[in-house]
C-alpha cells in the first residue's frame, strides 16, 4: 500500500496514557492507542515514540523544588512510561525496543542513533525515553530531536483535540481551527502547539508536525496514509 508518511516519530503524552485516570495507566486505553500504533506499523510505517511523563510527574508543578532536580524526576517518568507502552505493544505482537538519553542498562539500551535506525527497518517499534537527556528541555523539544536524528519524515504529536486552534476549544465555542500553519506564526502567536525551542528546531531543519486527536487511534494510520486529519505545521 502507498503511504505518506514512510518513518515517523510519534509523541505522545503521559496524560493520554492514564485516560481519565488522570495518572497512571489505563490499561485499555494505553491498549487502544498501541492498537493504532500497530495499525500504522502494518500499514509498512516506521514508529519511534517519544511519551512525556505528566501521568506520573510535571516539573513545573513541583513547587520549591530544584528545577534540575524535578526535570530529571520528569524524564525517570517518560522511562517508565516507554517500558508500559513498549509492553503492551508487545503484547499485541509488534516488537519493540526501548532506548534512554540515560544510561541506565538494567532497564533499557541508551540512545545510538545507528541503532536506532537499524530497529526501525528491521520492523520494531522504538521507543525513546528519558527526554533530551538534559534538564530544561520538554519532550516536545525530545521529539523534535529524535526525529530528526532518525530521519522521520514527519513528526506526529497526538493530542486531546483534532488540531490547531487559535484559541483553547475547550473554553471558547467559537474557536477556529487551523487545517495549516507555519511555524512562524506558530512562534508569533505563541499557539499551543508544542514549546518555541521544539518549534524552533522544526522549522530550521524542514521537519513537518501533524497534530491531531489521539481520542480516536486509528488517525496515526489514517496520518501515514496522507489522509486530512488534524493540523499540518510546515514551513
Amino acid at each position: 500500500m502507498n503511504i505518506k508518511y514512510h518513518r515517523i516519530l510519534l509523541k505522545l503524552s503521559g496524560e493520554a496514557l492514564a485516560g481519565e485516570k488522570g495518572s497512571g495507566f489505563d490499561e485499555n486505553v494505553m491498549r487502544s492507542i498501541c492498537e493504532g500504533v500497530k495499525q500504522a506499523r502494518d500499514l509498512g510505517a516506521q514508529v519511534g515514540i517519544v511519551v512525556g511523563g505528566g501521568n506520573f510527574w510535571r516539573g513545573r508543578s513541583s513547587g520549591d523544588m530544584e528545577r534540575t532536580c524535578a526535570d530529571k524526576i520528569g524524564m525517570l517518568a517518560t522511562v517508565m512510561n516507554c517500558l508500559a507502552v513498549s509492553d503492551m505493544l508487545r503484547q499485541l505482537g509488534v516488537e519493540s525496543t526501548v532506548q534512554t538519553a540515560m544510561a541506565m542498562p538494567q532497564v533499557a539500551a541508551p540512545f545510538v542513533r545507528d541503532e536506532a535506525v537499524k530497529a526501525l527497518e528491521a520492523g520494531q517499534v522504538v521507543l525513546f525515553g528519558g527526554g533530551t537527556g538534559n534538564p530544561f528541555f520538554s519532550t516536545d523539544t525530545a521529539s523534535a530531536l529524535r526525529a530528526l536524528e532518525i530521519g522521520a519524515d514527519a513528526m506526529f504529536k497526538a493530542t486531546m483535540v483534532d488540531g490547531v486552534y487559535d484559541k483553547d476549544p475547550h473554553k471558547y465555542p467559537d474557536a477556529v481551527r487551523y487545517d495549516t500553519l507555519t511555524f512562524t506564526r506558530v512562534l508569533e502567536d505563541r499557539l499551543a502547539v508544542m514549546d518555541g525551542t521544539a518549534a524552533s528546531l522544526c522549522r530550521d531543519n524542514g521537519l513537518p508536525v501533524l497534530v491531531f486527536d489521539l481520542g480516536q487511534p486509528e488517525n496515526i494510520a489514517r496520518a501515514v496514509r496522507g489522509d486530512a486529519v488534524g493540523t499540518l505545521v510546515k514551513e
